[in-house]
């Protein structure tokens, strides 16, 4: 089996890193300063090198691209240590509104001209996917929302908002824009200097319009998909790290001599190694999975993500170690890239989640 990139994933991966290259620490404290934490000139650069469209079908403005592609994108982005919220807001979005048919917005995310958060975090509700607490009711000729969500992604960036509900008994998604009348948000930090938001619905209007065409089922699938794409962006995280260090080892001297040269720190970096090409090769033997004949797929997904998560973990905690003090501030690449893991080892079910997902498939 031929496990080579084909002449459009290596574009893809190119086009990725000549993206990210230019943007070093002292650029991404700036962005994360900005209004929201992110820049939505970049956003519209970002979507004219086709990344989010790529999520889309064709028939549906998009580029058609597959699953593997995104893999490509997602590890890329990771190895530059992208400020960018591809994931949470590009590919998530796009693909909720690509599987509800939601024409006119979809065009606008994969434009860049809109920025669309995911809102389906309950308090107290960990990582359940099901709407709790936060309800849609018939009024009228539409609906009224009222609720509470959490960890909004760029909420307080967002132009509108992919809201999980209970509709009679049942998961619906509602489009709100984000200035309803009746939304209240709060924003705050999160680990990799991203923010996110908190968001009141107070019996906010919805017409029936803004009621998509998407169940939970559907849902499931997605974030499924967002799962793998959260290893693979993991997987070139791990990598970005483990090249810092090994750079780092043969530069910083001790007692006269490169702590490279020491025997502890060689096993250390020879562990890191080991795991990092394991990470790789369960992100392709995972993302190869031949779904239509295999009805497991998306635990199988759950569980990649539970076993890369953990040894990212892992590596990421080496190079904090062989950096010393420094490695955790925000001075050095491998801060920001290791709380990037963090975030991302959390999105959609922490490690002991996915493999309790997964275990029970098995």
């Amino acid at each position: 089996m031929n496990f080579d990139l084909s002449e459009d994933q290596e574009l893809f991966k190119a086009t990725a890193e000549r993206f990210v290259a230019p943007i070093d620490v002292e650029a991404r404290r700036k962005i994360r300063e900005m209004d929201g934490a992110y820049d939505r000139v970049r956003w519209q650069e970002l979507s004219a090198l086709g990344f989010i469209a790529l999520a889309a079908d064709e028939g549906q403005g998009g580029m058609g691209g597959s699953l593997t592609d995104l893999v490509v994108i997602a590890e890329a982005l990771g190895q530059g240590n992208a400020v960018d919220p591809w994931l949470e807001n590009g590919v998530l979005s796009a693909k909720i509104l690509a599987a509800s048919g939601a024409a006119s917005m979809l065009d606008s995310v994969l434009d860049g001209n809109q920025i669309v958060a995911t809102a389906f975090a309950e308090p107290n509700g960990r990582f359940n996917l099901t709407p709790q607490t936060t309800t849609a009711k018939q009024s009228g000729d539409g609906f009224v929302i009222s609720g509470e969500k959490r960890f909004v992604l760029n909420g307080m960036i967002a132009d509108h908002l992919l809201v999980t509900c209970d509709c009679d008994g049942e998961m619906s998604m509602f489009l709100v824009p984000s200035n309803a009348e009746g939304l209240h948000k709060r924003g705050y930090r999160l680990t990799d200097g991203s923010m996110s938001a908190e968001i009141h619905f107070r019996n906010v209007s919805a017409s029936t319009s803004a009621k998509l065409d998407f169940d939970s089922h559907k849902f499931a699938q997605i974030v499924s998909e967002i799962r793998l794409l959260a290893s693979a962006e993991m997987v070139g995280l791990a990598q970005r790290l483990f090249d810092d260090t090994v750079e780092y080892v043969k530069q910083r001297e001790q007692f006269g001599t490169a702590i490279g040269s020491f025997q502890v720190i060689q096993h250390g970096l020879v562990d890191c190694y080991a795991q990092l090409e394991q990470m790789r090769s369960m992100l392709w033997r995972t993302a190869l999975i031949q779904r239509d004949e295999d009805p497991s797929w998306q635990a199988r997904y759950a569980g990649a993500k539970a076993f890369i998560g953990e040894n990212a973990h892992f590596i990421a905690k080496r190079a904090v170690q062989f950096h010393g003090g420094m490695g955790i501030t925000d001075e050095l690449a491998i801060g920001h890239a290791m709380k990037r893991i963090i975030l991302l080892d959390r999105l959609f079910g922490d490690a002991a989640t996915n493999l309790m997902e997964y275990s029970e498939a098995a």
